[in-house]
């Protein structure tokens, strides 16, 4: 028998220490417990539909349980249909990567209007997540709480025409709601001065290539940091780009205050900019993307364990945490593959300190596991939601839990 890791969450934090894990250890039992019927959470779910070659790691974790040995632990949710306490009795050390799937609240008035979304619930609901809430109704006039990358991500979205999402694999649902959204306005806000805005350049660059709209970029300022500065330079590249009727306005160094509503629903959002005057700007909807925060599980304020520990990534003997569930939300996806490197070194080395104990069950202490699903039922999935795919999508995601299920189960019912 050999030692067991079991990891929570099978998106790219626990797959990279997955992989790094069985690398260095390959007797090892790594499995990844996941509470959807299917892998890769972030990259599935999280990362823009038309970003299909960031989604192309998927490949890299296919090999992880084709040829590295990890087993997929599927439809089992920590916390409901077993405890962390009895995950920790059964494995001989157990990670959590669940990620941040909350959105943080901004904490100003008017955040319980009609029109009010968030990021984190607007791109399940856009991604179709299971759990996902129906698509919101937007109006014409948008304003976007944020200049990180999953503010452009939905900036970049709002903006497509039908024709540009061409090769994604937004489904039909969604790609009907954004032909008839009706936008004619987005206005997307920050914080920070340009020069300290949280976004890659690469995206704002890809923004140049929108056919159906116009972009200025209001005050970007100047800055002596070399980072900074480039970010302004691909901000004032592309202010002016004028090559269609939606309109498009980045705006910088603003402090939202308050949200004004008419009627239980979002009419304005107001502002305080550096000279603490008061910006004002009309609106229907008003999407913040801020930043994520736990959502159950095991919220971040109560790690056990040291503040050192906590950033090693330990929490106790035994218990670990990686990704964004460890570090918050920083950082893009290979990022965490140098966090799952040295996460792996440390908890290889902390099972070897073990010695000769007895080794732990692992899966083996859960038998109802066996209804769960396994990797060969998420390779049915994704065969059905490949087989038949219009021409201009690369995949069409099966949207029901039930249905999903249904797939997944039906050769092991078979097999009984």
């Amino acid at each position: 028998m050999s030692r067991s890791v079991a990891i929570i969450g099978s998106g790219p934090s626990g797959c990279y220490l997955a992989q790094a894990l069985l690398k260095a250890a390959p007797d090892l039992r790594v499995d990844l417990v996941d509470r959807l019927p299917v892998p890769y959470g972030l990259v599935r779910y999280g990362v823009a539909a038309d970003h299909q070659g960031t989604k192309g790691v998927i490949r890299q974790f296919e090999r992880l349980f084709e040829r590295q040995g990890a087993c997929f632990v599927g439809n089992v949710a920590v916390g409901k249909d077993v405890s962390l306490d009895d995950l920790r009795e059964a494995y001989d050390a157990v990670v959590l990567a669940a990620g941040l799937s909350g959105d943080r609240s901004l904490g100003i008035p008017g955040e319980e209007l009609q029109g009010v979304c968030r990021a984190g619930r607007l791109t399940r609901a856009l991604y179709e997540h299971p759990d996902a809430e129906p698509l919101p109704t937007l109006g014409d006039r948008i304003v976007i709480m944020g200049n990180g990358n999953v503010a452009v991500d939905i900036l970049r979205l709002l903006a497509k025409s039908p024709d540009e999402l061409a090769g994604s694999d937004l489904g039909p649902g969604p790609s009907a709601w954004l032909a008839g959204s009706g936008i004619e306005e987005i206005d997307i806000v920050g914080r920070s001065p340009a020069a300290e805005a949280k976004f890659d350049a690469v995206m704002i660059k890809e923004l140049a290539k929108l056919e159906g709209v116009t972009i200025n970029v209001v005050d970007a300022g100047t800055s002596d940091d070399p980072e900074g500065a480039r970010k302004i330079a691909v901000l004032e590249a592309l202010h002016g780009h004028a090559a269609g009727p939606r309109r498009i306005t980045f705006r910088f160094g603003l402090t939202p205050v308050e949200l004004v509503g008419e009627g239980g629903r979002v009419r304005e959002a107001r502002f305080r900019d550096a000279g603490g005057r008061t910006i004002a700007l009309p609106c229907n909807a008003f999407i913040t993307a801020i930043g994520f925060e736990t959502e159950g599980l095991l919220p971040r304020g109560e790690l056990i364990g040291s503040a050192a520990d906590r950033e090693a990534g330990v929490l106790a003997p035994g218990l670990y945490a990686t990704g964004w569930f460890r570090r918050g939300p920083r950082g893009t996806i290979p990022d965490n593959r140098a966090d799952a490197q040295l996460l792996a070194a440390r908890v290889l080395a902390d099972l070897e300190a073990m010695g000769t104990a007895l080794e732990r069950p692992g899966r083996a202490a859960f038998p109802q596991w066996a209804a769960a699903v396994c990797y060969d039922g998420w390779k049915r999935i994704d065969a059905a939601e490949t087989a038949s795919t219009p021409e201009d999508r690369c995949r069409v995601k099966i949207v029901s839990r039930e249905t999903m299920l249904e797939l997944a189960l039906q050769r092991e019912e078979a097999n009984r």
